[in-house]
């Protein structure tokens, strides 16, 4: 089994893009804790995945961070009990800054936590009062300094294309996580989500729409400072150097099976996708009772295909061709003729591949090249 993702649904507040599910209340914590360690005993007995040793966990919200430092150390023990896990495994939280200080930083490292995922989005002020982010642009740089005395292994998300931001300040914000020697930075783009409250607030003019072409060139520059500060563009969204890439992705990006424990999390085995039940009461009541609240997918040859090609035409190593079924991969290869033809894709004997001025068109480009049942 390559890993383990654990959802944690507690934030302080909610900030205005998310459409991740999570609660702002913590009042049932300790029952929740204690049902998805119930989940994962259950899941241990079926034989959804085949047992193998556990590559990577992955501690994701939400704000896994506002958990007592003894909530993570009692799930990880319980992984350690339900799985074998790989003495090299890679052990990831997601923090925020506010939540970053020392005997929360020397508990998790004790417990086997090996890396961080600091959501720090931006370094200035307006920026993280216009997202309605919990930390502040202080806490942002003091979270950061202070995790990097415990943990070498570190990423960081940023975000572009926020309305207000500009080049220059752009710059500084990754000039900022560069100067601190972060080995990986996670990069996303602004987007106004359905049914959040940006999009709300979008659609009722209280917010300005985020621009297109602003993040596009936006994204261009990103390229350009990160490979020349030696980083490895290895997913559209990621950059990292030698040695640092995210091994619990990058098994996502290869396609390889996955379960998911807590309220909405998705578990995978490369045939079916489940997806547990989006309420936090729900959730405990059904694992309490037993069971684990689930909802299922069973994809068809030609949604596996499509899936392989959407996720790894994001990579830097692209499509491999032994990857693509007889009728299928000449369709796809004359369909990525046209865009080669025009600069947005590579295609040589190994695969197909994004330029660089490609990369702007990754959905796109993948959504024309998916095969029909």
């Amino acid at each position: 089994m390559s890993g383990i993702y654990i959802h944690i649904p507690f934030c302080k507040q909610a900030c205005h893009y998310c459409n991740f599910h999570f609660s702002t209340s913590l009042h049932y914590r300790e029952e929740l804790v204690q049902a998805i360690a119930g989940e994962m005993a259950m899941a241990a007995t079926s034989d959804f995945i085949e047992r193998a040793p556990v590559q990577t966990v992955y501690f994701g919200g939400g704000t896994p961070s506002l958990l007592p430092a003894a909530d993570i150390d009692f799930l990880l023990k319980k992984v350690r009990e339900c799985y074998p896990l790989a003495t090299d495994a890679e052990i990831t939280l997601e923090a925020n800054p506010d939540d970053l200080n020392s005997e929360k930083l020397e508990a998790w490292k004790l417990s086997g936590i090996n890396r961080l995922s600091i959501g720090v989005q931006s370094f200035f002020e307006s920026d993280l009062l216009w997202m309605n982010r919990a930390h502040n642009a202080a806490q942002a740089r003091s979270g950061l300094e202070l995790a990097l005395q415990y943990f070498n292994n570190i990423t960081m998300d940023l975000i572009y294309g926020v309305p207000g931001l500009n080049n220059e300040r752009w710059k500084q914000n990754v000039v900022t996580a560069l100067e601190a020697g972060v080995p990986h930075l996670s990069c996303y783009a602004l987007t106004v989500e359905p049914r959040t409250p940006l999009d709300k607030m979008v659609r009722k003019h209280i917010k300005e729409d985020v621009s297109g072409e602003v993040q596009s060139e936006q994204f261009l520059l990103l390229m350009d400072w990160l490979q020349a500060a030696g980083y490895e563009h290895y997913e559209i969204s990621n950059f990292a150097k030698p040695g640092f890439r995210s091994r619990h992705n990058s098994a996502y990006w290869k396609g390889t099976p996955y379960y998911g424990f807590g309220p909405a999390a998705h578990s995978y085995n490369q045939v079916i996708r489940r997806w547990n039940v989006a309420n936090n009461q729900q959730y405990i009541r059904a694992i309490n009772s037993g069971h684990i609240p689930y909802e299922e997918e069973v994809l068809t040859p030609a949604q596996q295909q499509n899936e392989y090609v959407m996720i790894a035409l994001r990579t830097s190593e692209g499509i491999k061709l032994k990857q693509l079924d007889g009728p299928a991969k000449q369709r796809i290869l004359e369909q990525a003729g046209i865009y080669a033809e025009r600069g947005l894709l590579i295609i040589d004997e190994t695969g197909i591949r994004l330029t660089r001025e490609g990369k702007l068109f990754a959905d796109g480009i993948a959504a024309d090249l998916f095969v029909t049942a």
